[in-house]
């Protein structure tokens, strides 16, 4: 990027309120056409509202100023975004995976049609691949996507997003592009990314890895509890000082990792992972012991949110799951939960929930043995079992009947706990236990889950906060680039330091 490249996107005073919360404080933003901006920050640090706000998912609060080339344009509303020629590519893509690439590009805009009104498929596929061509890709268009390696897919969304983009895309946002991508594809996207910005397109690129902000960005912006803490050239920052930027402190010295015969209880394992790996975790061995509770931790695309998945047989992998000392064959839930593990996903409502059925129902679904007699199920035996889970975990309101979705989320993922803890699992298996809810049912689902440690049951939870795993668990695996870079005792590290061991980038050979 030239020093002399202009400002093609300026936003001046922006700030954002949730609820009396602020997201967002008065944050001034500037990029140049032709650099690429990493945006970093901690989570909640106000990225994604940032980037919400861009894309006109979420309204700023009055006052903030926006242009982009020097005019102004209406921050918060989709359409001006798009006019003004910003461009998102999300994490989840939006591709359609049946669909090949010249079907996805089109999505976007429309078939192009000739003078009969009919589809011109032979202007479709030489305008699709002269775009991905231009982009540096060469591979089957008409294959369907869910066959294309993982940074082709990306680039397929990357070119659906600039379709047209010269003379009209100014600034391309990449909201964590690597957070499904292998390793060795990473570099791949970079390729595209520099191809972008050397054709004058500003690119910001939000993303939790270090090693990728010094890899591929001409200057860096730093943000901290909705705040702006500092823009700078990369070249002018290295890594403990961006770290530093983030957390808002100096570094501490790493600590040594623990080893795992400090379990409390050092009974025979419930689950061991041997070797397990997916799309991003790699050769993965981790034990949980009887009344332990074992925290992952990580940045958005370390494997941290492809671990409990995994396990559970949600997921295609490779390795081995044990339950007892039983192996657990892959993609086999059913088996899972025979062998005694319950799972929590954290997808609550697509995942979790049957959100048009009532408290009983998400609640009893799980087992419902239990409650057929000669003559079908008996309801007033469910209704029973289901007041006394919610007097255990105490939700509100008290009423077996009431629609699951008219819960507070809290309530809801009391609900969820209450149907995986019912059929006294030997094992817990759960995703952002928490994500969503309160700091009074937050606290309130801690306790469930020591409840079931201390009853003998082994835990494990993934989460993005450090400040639940430090709390919650006793021992923590930091997942880095895939591996388990680094193992901890919870009562040994603050999350301000767990924090800056997921931050940090993973050695070559970590010992």
């Amino acid at each position: 990027m030239s020093s002399n490249s202009p400002v093609v996107l300026s936003i001046e005073g922006l700030s954002k309120t949730f609820t009396g919360q602020k997201a967002l404080r008065s944050v001034d933003f500037q990029v140049h056409a032709g650099e690429i901006r990493a945006l970093v920050g901690p989570n909640g640090s106000g990225k994604s509202t940032l980037v919400k706000i861009l894309a006109g998912y979420h309204q700023p609060d009055e006052g903030a100023v926006a242009t982009v080339d020097g005019q102004p344009f209406e921050l918060g509303h989709a359409d001006a975004a798009f006019a003004a020629g910003l461009r998102f590519v999300h994490q989840d893509l939006g591709l359609v995976p049946a669909l090949g690439a010249m079907d996805n590009l089109a999505l976007g805009r429309g078939y192009i049609r000739g003078r009969s009104g009919t589809i011109s498929w032979r202007r479709e596929r030489e305008t699709g691949e002269e775009l991905l061509a231009s982009l540096g890709y060469d591979f089957d268009f008409r294959a369907p996507v869910s066959s294309l390696a993982a940074s082709e897919r990306t680039g397929i969304a990357i070119a659906r997003a600039l379709e047209g983009w010269r003379g009209h895309a100014k600034i391309l946002v990449l909201d964590e592009p690597t957070a499904s991508l292998p390793a060795a594809e990473v570099n791949r996207l970079f390729e595209v990314v520099r191809t972008v910005r050397d054709n004058g397109v500003a690119v910001i690129y939000v993303s939790h890895h270090f090693n990728e902000v010094f890899d591929i960005s001409d200057t860096v912006t730093v943000l901290r509890d909705g705040a702006h803490v500092a823009t700078l050239p990369t070249a002018d920052v290295d890594e403990p000082r961006l770290v530093e930027l983030t957390i808002g402190r100096k570094l501490a010295e790493p600590r040594d990792a623990q080893s795992a015969t400090a379990i409390a209880d050092a009974g025979t394992a419930l689950l061991q992972l041997i070797g397990v790996g997916g799309r991003v975790v790699q050769h993965l061995d981790v034990e949980v012991g009887p009344g332990e509770i074992v925290g992952v931790a990580g940045v958005t695309g370390s494997g941290r949110e492809e671990i409990c998945g995994l396990v559970f047989g949600d997921h295609q992998r490779s390795g081995e799951v044990l339950i007892e000392g039983r192996s657990v064959p892959p993609e086999r839930p059913d088996l899972s939960l025979r062998l005694g593990m319950a799972y929590v996903p954290p997808e609550r409502a697509a995942k979790a929930a049957l959100l048009d059925q009532t408290v009983r129902q998400n609640t009893t679904i799980s087992w419902l043995k239990p409650f057929y007699g000669p003559r079908g199920l008996r309801r007033a035996d469910e209704r029973a079992e289901t007041n006394i889970w919610l007097d255990r975990l105490e939700v509100v309101p008290r009423d077996s009947e009431a629609l699951f979705q008219t819960l507070s989320g809290g309530n809801q993922q009391k609900i969820v706990l209450a149907r995986a803890l019912r059929i006294k699992p030997r094992v817990l298996v759960l995703d952002e236990p928490t994500q969503g809810v309160d700091v009074g049912a937050k606290a309130a689902i801690h306790d469930i889950l020591r409840n079931a440690a201390a009853e003998g049951a082994g835990v494990l939870v993934a989460s993005a906060e450090s400040e639940e795993l430090v709390q919650l668990c006793d021992r923590i695996i930091v997942m880095n680039q895939g591996r388990a870079g680094r193992e901890c005792l919870a009562a040994e590290v603050s999350a301000d330091e767990l924090t800056e061991y997921t931050l940090r980038t993973l050695a070559a050979d970590p010992a």
